[in-house]
């Protein structure tokens, strides 16, 4: 039931609104190649909206697309460390990544999901959040090291593992790897968001 209620908020979020870039604009599906009709037409059999947000960009290599919705589908809805945690792992990633339509997407979305609106403030200011959950604090200290120290402490490692397992552990670095490749890929073809949202800060570089 979540996991349904949290795929219908991302599609009102982005129902059919584009905010492609001049870099990699949207593709009209008029314009599509046969490779791109068949990724468009298992997108929408599987995600049940059509393709938007990151994977506008991603259409120019549909391959690349397809492959990348599936490791979506499986991380953003049915990992081993459940949708709420998964939620805070992909802010930290949006922010580590200054992201602004990752932020915009996923910022209700977590908040709709279960983390605290002052965790995820606290997250989008660059600081550590007080008031976390022991699960929290552990993903947030995992993704955290990830992304900032490029590896995992021995001590978080164990945590992790203790908690979630290796299973979790694997999935937990496969959240914040694969959001960090729609960051980058959105990044770089400057992914635009609505006019009206407000964008993350830009700390310095």
């Amino acid at each position: 039931m979540k996991t349904a209620l949290l795929s219908g908020l991302t599609a009102s979020l982005i129902a059919t609104v584009s905010y492609a870039s001049d870099r990699l604009p949207t593709i009209p599906p008029d314009q599509y190649t046969a490779e791109q009709k068949k990724a468009a037409e298992e997108f929408l059999a599987t995600r049940k909206v059509s393709v938007f947000g990151p994977f506008e960009p991603l259409m120019h290599s549909p391959q690349v697309m397809t492959q990348a919705r599936a490791m979506g589908d499986y991380l953003r809805y049915n990992s081993a460390i459940g949708n709420t945690l998964s939620e805070l792992a992909i802010l930290i990633t949006a922010r580590e990544w200054t992201q602004d339509f990752e932020w915009y997407v996923h910022y209700p979305i977590a908040l709709k999901a279960g983390i605290k609106a002052s965790v995820a403030d606290a997250i989008a200011d660059g600081i550590r959040p007080t008031g976390m959950s022991e699960d929290e604090e552990i993903v947030y200290d995992f993704s955290i090291e990830l992304h900032k120290n490029k590896r995992v402490s021995d001590r978080t490692f164990q945590r992790a593992d203790k908690r979630f397992g290796k299973k979790g552990v694997v999935d937990l670095t496969g959240i914040n790897a694969y959001y960090a490749l729609l960051a980058m890929q959105m990044n770089m073809a400057q992914y635009q968001i609505p006019k009206d949202s407000k964008k993350l800060t830009r700390f310095p570089e």
